[in-house]
């Protein structure tokens, strides 16, 4: 102890036990308070990592200035910085997510079931919005036809929140279910596909010719967003819709094809999409049998093999490379003829931010693109415990507001 410099007096203090108590409790203080430093700092570096990095503005892009000012006046959000879930910000991560967290309005619909060109049926699910404010005359209510992803139907929680936000505004909805997914017999040996746009053109002109004095427009999401998108492409202009809105479409299907069937995301998505496409076709299995080997079809392990040996087949084309590139709704933008807005995340492994179409929807002053860093496929949520309302939704709400009151000033870009 005399090496260390201390008095052989102190040295003997030492051996109480009430000094060495006092000792450890010294450096205990010590020590937790530079933990707390430690905490404090590195929450500080998080904090302004996420404000740095992302936190951002959503890149507006469009080739009509003023197409970009209405949406500036009317649909602000397109605006501001959007705020991902601070625990949840990694596209993947809110993609899982999103189904559980988010609620689940409760809707009451009405089902119809119409004809098909083919003899098939199409089931529509309707809300009606009887006690609407705004609109009380149901033959004048804006309606918004809604078309839900790959294996979606009207029960969906991003489809029963659109509606909740067009609840409020005092609109009717209609969802379009795709063939033999929503509990409805097939009478016709065919499904759907994002090509095949006859279904949503019956659709559309049946509640159109049903609600001849209301504003129609159009919303769809994933792979409802590529048909309507296809749908638009084919009409132009030739269309009772006043406008559209596109959560988180493909725009590529070979891009992503091959980003799904990266390790990781066919382990997360791919897989499980697959197998859901062929549960749908179980209850119909019968139908198939004598027209697809449907035990390759039962095999497949990817999105990819299920539309070479199925979805391809039935809608006759030639390879399945055909039928990708004619359902990639990048091909047909520049004939789009009404309003469009598409909202896509960058790091969205559905749709690649390398196939986003950007220079392409600069030269159609009908279509206007919001870019996030992040959100993901179909989640977009924000907030700390994002439940109730997400990006994605607001992105709706105004949107569709904004065309149904102050849509005169796009119309005719």
């Amino acid at each position: 102890m005399l090496l260390l410099g201390l008095s052989p007096a102190w040295s003997l203090s030492l051996e109480s036990p009430a000094a060495r108590e006092a000792l450890l409790l010294g450096s205990g203080a010590g020590c937790c308070g530079w933990s707390l430093a430690l905490c404090c700092a590195a929450a500080a570096y998080a904090a302004y990592y996420y404000l740095r990095t992302i936190a951002k503005k959503p890149q507006l892009v469009t080739g009509s200035e003023s197409f970009c000012r209405f949406l500036q006046d009317h649909c602000p959000v397109v605006t501001e910085t959007y705020y991902p879930t601070v625990w949840c910000w990694e596209g993947r991560v809110q993609t899982l997510i999103r189904p559980f967290i988010t609620d689940r309005p409760y809707v009451q619909y009405r089902n119809e079931l119409i004809t098909a060109a083919d003899g098939g049926q199409i089931s529509l699910d309707w809300f009606d919005n009887h006690d609407s404010v705004p609109y009380p005359d149901s033959n004048s209510r804006p309606t918004i036809l809604l078309l839900p992803g790959l294996t979606g139907t009207s029960k969906e929680s991003y489809i029963l929140h659109m509606i909740q936000q067009s609840k409020t505004l005092g609109y009717r909805c209609v969802v379009l279910n795709y063939r033999g997914i929503a509990g409805e017999n097939l009478l016709t040996p065919r499904t759907y596909c994002a090509a095949n746009t006859e279904d949503l053109e019956t659709a559309v002109n049946y509640v159109h010719n049903l609600y001849s004095s209301a504003a129609l427009m159009a919303s769809g999401v994933s792979m409802g967003g590529m048909l309507l998108l296809n749908y638009l492409g084919k009409t132009g202009r030739e269309t009772p819709l006043k406008a559209a809105v596109i959560f988180s479409a493909g725009w590529n299907v070979f891009a992503s094809a091959d980003s799904l069937e990266k390790p990781v995301n066919w382990l997360l998505f791919n897989y499980y999409l697959t197998t859901c496409l062929q549960s749908s076709l179980i209850r119909h299995r019968r139908m198939f049998d004598k027209l697809f080997d449907m035990n390759l079809v039962m095999k497949a392990k990817t999105i990819r093999e299920f539309d070479k040996q199925f979805t391809s087949v039935m809608f006759g084309y030639p390879t399945l490379e055909d039928y990708y590139a004619d359902a990639s709704p990048y091909r047909r933008l520049k004939r789009i003829g009404i309003p469009v807005l598409c909202l896509n995340s960058l790091d969205d492994v559905f749709s690649p931010d390398h196939a986003i179409p950007v220079a392409i929807a600069k030269q159609n002053p009908n279509v206007a693109l919001i870019l996030t860093s992040y959100g993901g496929h179909i989640g977009f949520l924000e907030g700390l415990w994002p439940r109730k309302c997400t990006y994605m939704d607001r992105v709706f709400k105004q949107f569709v507001q904004a065309v149904f009151e102050h849509g005169s000033k796009i119309f005719n870009l």
